[in-house]
């Protein structure tokens, strides 16, 4: 069942109705746990009922784990590498055992042709298994550092990992802030609810109007890559980064403003990456839950923290210092070659968290070098960037997230070399179209630079025009509500104009679900 989905928003009234009368009428807070617990297995199981039992061990492995840390401290760390183990081999088995089986036969057959020791297995990938796995690991390690106390209600530590909004794609929630919420019963509220509801309705629109409009194009470019003009690239991979940034962070704002409704909290997963200055801070800005996630739970414990004491200490004065600076970036590059495989098993997966890898890398390690040419030249005074200088850093950041989406996005490695070929000579190619356009006057020419023919790309020349003007209003949404909630901003507009805006916002929504004949999945449900 898929949040842009007419059965969704049939199914949802009702889980409002049943969770009001166990909250409001019965109110017994147990009760209202098994309602929650009941309604998001039933979600996930819309998908695939088979898989239901993944999530089911994977809570019972972590839930008795974190009992067991607590009544045998001695042997809370065994306790703990083996829910970590027994989790993380669920998750290679069905997420990574096809790609690694296929990389090794590819290496053994270098060697020895025709031979093949591992064979490729058929299932399907259960959805949502690396977001639920990394909620429920997250849970394991807090017991065993001791933050939060385990959770002896079973029924209350299953919902944490399944409730059902952020269950297949996150918000990847923490411990301490999720869990808590389950043991209270929540009220109606009119400015939760409805501030809720029109969250969901702007992430709706982010997915169903903006994401799925600019999909086509992206698919029919990147889908033949070879064949394609080197401008149709460049248009492709600009579309596809407001594409998964509105696929993305449409459905979590979808998850936070039906968990909103029902009362409870979810974390920001989104800060308006676009106008990051740097890559760090776009990383620090975009999918927020999932870097946090690895920032806390592997770089400082297992690399930085862990690294530094065993390979830095026996040294002392400048040598450790640097010693330590090089083993912070070591601990960075095995942390970005996670986040890649993380987001899927394929080489150009691994390739895309390499390249960020160095990005963050050299940012971090030129900081200081950079701060003093930009002081020389006059960019920066008293620690700040000029205003026409940071202009320039959100552009060149966002030019370069757009080389590393070439890797995202590409079906495989030889695409994405091909179509890093092509951006370097699109700007090029684009002069060569327009002083041809001049000379002949033909906009024939721009349709043939761009793939915009019906017949073509099946993206003709005023569908293109209706995704630059979307992707318009998206950036500009963004820049308005980039210091203060969007929601807010609009409560200070009169009535009439407020409801307007809801009314043909909620029908453009509804419109277009009901003339689409099948659900588009959404981007991030393959991680």
């Amino acid at each position: 069942m898929l949040f842009n989905s007419v059965a969704y928003w049939l199914f949802f009234p009702l889980v409002c109705l049943g969770y009001s009368i166990c909250s409001g009428l019965i109110k017994r807070n147990s009760v209202t746990r098994v309602f929650l617990l009941a309604i998001s297995l039933f979600f996930y199981a819309c998908w695939n009922p088979a898989y239901l039992s993944l999530i089911l061990i994977s809570v019972c492995i972590t839930y008795f784990a974190g009992l067991g840390m607590e009544k045998y401290p001695a042997r809370k760390k065994p306790i703990l590498v083996l829910s970590l183990l027994s989790n993380l081999a669920i998750l290679f088995f069905f997420k990574y055992y096809n790609w690694f089986a296929l990389s090794a036969n590819t290496v053994t057959g270098l060697f020895s042709a025709g031979t093949k020791p591992f064979r490729l297995l058929s299932f399907a990938l259960p959805v949502g298994i690396s977001f639920y796995t990394f909620q429920a690991l997250g849970y394991s390690i807090d017991v065993y550092r001791a933050t939060v106390k385990a959770e002896r209600n079973f029924v209350t530590y299953a919902l944490f990992v399944t409730f059902f909004p952020q269950l297949v794609a996150g918000p990847i929630e923490r411990t301490e802030n999720l869990l808590p919420q389950f043991k209270c019963d929540y009220g109606f509220d009119y400015e939760r609810v409805t501030g809720g509801l029109k969250l969901a309705a702007w992430g709706m629109f982010m997915k169903v109007i903006i994401a799925d409009s600019l999909a086509p194009y992206v698919s029919g470019i990147y889908g033949n890559i070879a064949d394609a003009p080197a401008c149709a690239v460049a248009l492709a991979t600009f579309f596809f980064a407001v594409q998964v940034y509105a696929d993305f962070a449409g459905y979590s704002n979808i998850a936070i403003g039906c968990a909103e409704v029902l009362g409870f909290r979810l974390m920001k997963n989104f800060d308006h990456p676009y106008f990051s200055s740097s890559i760090p801070e776009f990383w620090r800005r975009w999918h927020i839950s999932l870097g946090s996630w690895f920032r806390d739970y592997l770089y400082y414990p297992v690399g930085f923290a862990s690294w530094n004491n065993k390979i830095c200490k026996p040294f002392c004065g400048k040598s450790r210092r640097k010693l330590a600076k090089a083993t912070g970036y070591v601990a960075l590059a095995c942390v970005w070659f996670a986040t890649g495989l993380w987001h899927g098993a394929a080489w150009h997966f691994v390739a895309w968290g390499a390249v960020y890898g160095v990005y963050i890398i050299t940012s971090i390690s030129t900081e200081k070098l950079r701060s003093k040419l930009r002081c020389r030249l006059g960019l920066e005074k008293d620690g700040h960037v000029i205003k026409s200088w940071h202009i320039v850093q959100v552009l060149v950041t966002f030019a370069l997230v757009n080389i590393g989406y070439v890797f995202f996005r590409a079906n495989n490695m030889v695409d994405a070399v091909t179509a890093l070929g092509k951006l370097v000579t699109a700007p090029a190619q684009f002069v060569v179209s327009l002083a041809s356009m001049r000379k002949g006057g033909r906009l024939d020419i721009i349709r043939d630079a761009f793939m915009l023919h019906e017949g073509v790309s099946g993206f003709g020349f005023k569908l293109a025009i209706r995704a630059i003007m979307l992707c318009a209003i998206l950036f500009a949404a963004s820049f308005v509500s980039r210091r203060e909630d969007g929601r807010k901003i609009l409560a200070r507009f009169p009535a009439p104009v407020r409801w307007l805006c809801y009314y043909v916002l909620v029908f453009i929504v509804a419109l277009s679900l009901l003339m689409t004949h099948e659900d588009v999945q959404f981007i991030y449900f393959q991680f």
